[in-house]
């Protein structure tokens, strides 16, 4: 039977390698997984982003189209693992907002002005959720690039409606 002083360190060894094994394996797994999720937020980011062109289109001409939800369900679990309750909840909100525009769209004893109102409305929870979406999954340099992009078309000149341009040319 072979001695102590030559088992020992053996098994320790043994034990110290299957526990670092272990580690470093978890540790791979756990920047796979939030890679992952950060890459599924960049889906969801673009997907509320192009629902916000949807949604001020519809605010602005009165051109209702679907809006997108199939990112946000298919990429949900991994969301909800690696964002925050509050943070989430931003998230949702903009989604839950679709209630809302569908309605707008189609109940037509919706005044234009509590129709603007709404659009506004989920306009104001889609730029939060994009605000928060650009801190959290891109790099200081690309949120910048986003932003300064998203600014730049979402503060151009209003496009007047034809009930403003009609109410324009009588007041003149």
């Amino acid at each position: 039977m072979p001695s102590v002083a030559f088992l020992l360190p053996g098994i320790v060894g043994a034990c110290v390698g299957a526990l670092g094994w272990l580690f470093v394996g978890l540790y791979i797994q756990r920047r796979q997984f939030i890679r992952q999720a950060k890459n599924g937020a960049r889906a969801v980011y673009f997907e509320i982003d192009m629902n916000r062109v949807r949604v001020d289109v519809a605010r602005e001409f009165g051109s209702y189209t679907p809006l997108s939800r199939s990112s946000f369900e298919r990429l949900l679990p991994e969301l909800a693992t690696w964002l925050g309750p509050a943070q989430l909840q931003t998230i949702v909100t903009a989604y839950m907002a679709h209630a809302g525009y569908e309605q707008a769209g189609s109940d037509s004893e919706f005044s234009p002005e509590l129709r603007r109102q709404a659009l506004t409305g989920i306009l104001e929870s889609q730029e939060e959720a994009l605000q928060l979406l650009r801190s959290q999954v891109f790099s200081p340099r690309q949120a910048r690039q986003l932003a300064q992009k998203h600014f730049d078309t979402a503060h151009q000149p209003e496009i007047k409606t034809d009930e403003q341009r009609a109410a324009i040319r009588t007041s003149r």
